[in-house]
C-alpha cells in the first residue's frame, strides 16, 4: 500500500525541495517474480444466469449500483492474509467475474496468485486499457477501504464495461500480496505477454474514506499544495473531501481522462502528475502502479490519499462503519466514467 508523502510529487513539480525527505530505503524493481503459466478456471454456468439475463435490472448506461458494490466490501470484509481468506477472495471475484461473461485466469507467482481478465476489443490494433486493485490485506486489518473498496470498484467496471463493445479491449487484475512488496503486481508486469499493447492502467488502492473536519486532511510539512488544489475546484484543502489520481508525467492521456470531465455531484478529482517516473519523489512508489512505470507503461493510482487522511489505514478500525458510502460509490463512477473514455480511441 502506498505509505506516505504522495503528495510530496506535487512540489517537485512547482520547484520546491523539502530538506532529508523521503530518504527512507524503497524495493527496487529489477528483480521480478517468476511467473507460472495462467491457468483458465473452469466451473460450470447456468445458462439462465448467462451476463445478458442477469444485467436486465442493472442500472442503465454506465451508472454504478451502489448496493452491488456496497455488497462487494461486505463480502470482503476481513483479514485476508493467509491462504485460506485469499483462496475464498480469488473464488468470490472468480465468480463474479464469470457472472459478468469473463473467463478469469489465474496468474501464479512466488507466494501468491492474481486474478487476471479481459474483454476484447473492437480494434486489434488500439491495444488494452487495464484496471486493477491489490485484495490482500495487512496482518490484523479488515482491510474494508484497504483495500475492499479498489476490488469493488474494479468488479463494478468489469460488470458495466465487460459488455460494451469498444475499440480497445478492457483488461481487469486482482494483485495478490501487495502489503509485501508489490509482488502481485511485480509478478504481472514482469510478463511481456501481459504488458504487449498495453495503453496504460488504473490501479485502485483506497477509495472509501473521507473527512469532513478541518485539519483531517495532512500534507507534507512546511509545504502547500494549494495550485493543484485550486485547479480541482478544492475549496477546503485541509479536509479530505476529494479523490486523487497520481500518474507518470510521460502519460497526460490518462491524468486527463481523470480531470476532464467533473460532475458536480462526484467528488472533487486532484490529479498529480509525477515526473521522471518518480525516482526524486520515491514515497509516492509504494502501491501497484509503480512495477508499470518502470517497464514504460503510463499508469495512475486512484486513492483517497491513505494515512494523509484516515487514522485506520492498516489498523484494526479498517472497517465497514469507518467507509464513506457516498464518496465511495462517487470514487467508483469516477473511476468508471475515466475507464469508459480511455476505452476509446483518443
Amino acid at each position: 500500500m502506498m505509505k506516505r508523502l504522495i503528495w510530496i510529487a506535487l512540489f517537485i513539480l512547482v520547484g520546491l525541495v523539502a530538506a532529508g525527505w523521503g530518504s527512507g530505503s524503497l524495493q527496487r524493481f529489477s528483480a521480478v517474480p517468476e511467473v507460472s503459466i495462467d491457468r483458465t478456471i473452469h466451473t460450470s454456468q447456468n445458462p439462465s444466469t448467462s451476463p445478458l439475463t442477469a444485467e436486465k435490472d442493472a442500472p442503465s448506461g454506465l451508472q454504478i449500483d451502489p448496493l452491488r458494490l456496497w455488497k462487494h466490501v461486505e463480502t470482503l470484509a476481513g483479514e485476508r492474509v493467509e491462504e485460506q481468506s485469499r483462496t475464498f477472495t480469488r473464488d468470490y471475484i472468480s465468480q463474479q467475474l464469470q457472472t459478468f461473461g469473463f473467463s478469469p485466469k489465474l496468474q501464479e507467482f512466488d507466494r501468491g496468485i492474481n486474478v487476471f481478465a479481459e474483454r476484447k476489443g473492437t480494434d486489434s490494433k488500439a491495444g488494452a486499457i487495464l484496471v486493477a486493485a491489490h485484495y490482500d490485506t495487512v496482518p490484523k486489518s479488515p482491510g474494508a477501504d484497504d483495500n475492499a473498496t479498489g476490488v469493488a470498484a474494479v468488479l463494478e467496471v468489469a460488470r458495466l464495461l465487460g459488455s460494451s463493445p469498444t475499440p480497445r479491449t478492457l483488461q481487469v487484475a486482482f494483485f495478490d500480496r501487495e502489503e509485501i512488496g508489490l509482488l502481485g503486481s511485480l509478478a504481472f508486469a514482469g510478463s511481456p505477454a501481459r504488458l504487449k499493447n498495453l495503453q496504460g492502467a488504473i490501479v485502485l488502492d483506497m477509495i472509501g474514506y473521507s473527512c469532513h473536519k478541518s485539519g483531517c486532511q495532512q500534507y507534507p510539512e512546511g509545504l502547500t499544495p494549494q495550485p493543484f488544489l485550486d485547479a480541482a475546484g478544492v475549496t477546503s484543502p485541509d479536509k479530505g473531501e476529494f479523490i486523487a489520481v497520481v500518474g507518470d508525467a510521460e502519460h497526460p492521456l490518462l491524468l486527463r481522462a481523470f480531470a476532464e470531465s467533473p460532475k458536480a455531484d462526484l467528488p472533487a478529482v486532484v490529479t498529480l502528475p509525477v515526473p521522471l517516473k518518480g525516482v526524486l519523489t520515491p514515497d509516492v512508489l509504494r502501491s501497484d502502479h509503480a512495477p508499470f512505470w518502470y517497464k514504460g507503461v503510463g499508469a495512475v493510482l486512484v486513492t483517497d490519499t491513505a494515512n494523509l487522511r484516515s487514522p485506520h489505514y492498516h489498523q484494526s478500525t479498517d472497517t465497514l462503519a469507518t467507509i464513506d458510502r457516498s464518496f465511495f460509490a462517487g470514487s467508483a463512477q469516477i473511476v468508471v466514467n475515466a475507464a469508459a473514455k480511455l476505452l476509446e480511441i483518443q
